[in-house]
């Protein structure tokens, strides 16, 4: 391991050193995946030192906040590496005991055939119990640990919880669209979640047709309806499964334990060419290839886009700042890129947009990008070649 520590190392440093060279001409595309992966395989190592004491505690701790983690692996790991299921339990704002109760319950509730599965003991007993805010980068610390530890495949990584794990599933699915490949939401309560930025996510929806605590069966239906229209509007986006079972209240005795066999059928897409973002209650800095400046962050603003060839329209943006973090599974870096606006966004929803042309050029791909968007962004798949910043949209 150190021998191939020092040949990452003296190969990056090899790469870096140059740099005056490679701003002149930029790396090839082959020069590009060869010095992602020497990147990748170090950050690795990093990630690994980060993440070791998981395995001794079974928790991730950040500051003052314990969240406590039961694993469990089914099957054989598969060529590709394994899949990883975060499973959150029921309760809420009820007693400790009780919500350990559940937690406990969650352990051996759905059984993939193959997978780690995880079930994370929220850090609160409140209502909000695994959705408060700053919990997000925990459980991007469990996918971290997963990858690093346990060989799982970071685009095969699943979010699905119950009750309360429901509520939580509502909430992180779509401002953590960009981690997940799937996600299935049991019995929760949707409150005023913005289904936008499930855009590129499969979400499925499971509710009991008499669970009428919290108007949650007409909401999760009405739901369902909204999905089915952005589905029907937006071809090859939102999929989407939606299930009111007949007699079932509360409990649906477990014939919600479908989902895992529909989510394992889907892989996370880093890349979609089509990304539509709704910033929720925890405000996030990335979407995908997005950024955006933190000063600007705000529940509710949105980002629209998609590509088309080696252009790039911005549909819509509440932002005066866009990051665009690019590879070549997003455009052809060896040929000039283009970004257009829509000028005529803040119009009406059914007008024909007017674009207008603010960028246009050839992109270096450059290894210090590749290196500041990987530590950036935390996720091996979000190491980027290039980036263009836009400024007063």
């Amino acid at each position: 391991m150190q021998k191939r520590l020092l040949y990452i190392g003296a190969f990056l440093l090899s790469l870096l050193t140059a740099s005056s060279t490679l701003s002149a001409q930029g790396l090839t595309r082959e020069q590009a995946e060869q010095t992602k992966r020497a990147i990748i395989d170090e950050w690795y190592y990093d990630v690994r030192q980060r993440t070791d004491y998981i395995t001794k505690e079974k928790a991730i701790i950040r500051d003052s906040t314990t969240m406590r983690l039961k694993f469990i692996i089914y099957g054989n790991r598969p060529s590709d590496g394994r899949s990883l299921y975060i499973s959150l339990h029921g309760g809420g704002g009820a007693p400790k005991e009780l919500n350990d109760q559940q937690w406990e319950n969650q352990w051996y509730l759905y059984q993939p055939k193959e997978g780690v599965y995880v079930c994370p003991r929220a850090p609160y007993d409140l209502w909000n119990m695994h959705f408060v805010t700053g919990m997000d980068q925990m459980y991007r610390d469990i996918i971290l640990y997963a990858w690093s530890h346990l060989a799982v495949n970071p685009d095969k990584v699943y979010i699905l919880g119950y009750s309360a794990g429901g509520d939580g599933v509502w909430r992180l699915a779509p401002r953590m669209a960009d981690s997940w490949a799937a996600a299935s939401m049991m019995a929760g309560h949707p409150g005023d979640v913005s289904l936008t930025s499930l855009r590129n996510l499969p979400f499925m929806i499971w509710c009991g047709a008499n669970d009428e605590a919290y108007n949650r069966n007409q909401l999760c239906t009405e739901k369902i309806a909204l999905l089915d229209s952005l589905s029907n509007t937006d071809k090859g986006g939102y999929i989407h499964e939606g299930h009111i079972v007949a007699g079932k209240p509360h409990w649906m005795d477990r014939i919600d334990t479908l989902a895992i066999s529909w989510m394992s059928q889907y892989r996370r897409n880093p890349y979609p060419h089509k990304i539509a973002w709704c910033q929720g209650d925890e405000l996030h800095k990335y979407f995908y290839w997005v950024g955006v400046n933190e000063n600007e962050m705000q529940k509710g603003k949105e980002v629209l886009l998609h590509t088309d060839d080696n252009t790039i329209y911005i549909d819509k943006s509440d932002y005066t700042e866009l990051n665009l973090y690019l590879n070549d599974e997003i455009v052809n870096l060896d040929k000039p890129v283009i970004v257009k606006v829509n000028k005529r966004q803040k119009a009406e929803k059914n007008h024909n947009p007017k674009y207008a042309t603010i960028f246009k050029g050839k992109l270096q791909r450059d290894a210090k990008t590749m290196r500041r968007t990987l530590i950036e962004h935390q996720d091996a798949r979000y190491i980027f070649d290039a980036e263009i910043h836009l400024y007063r949209l």
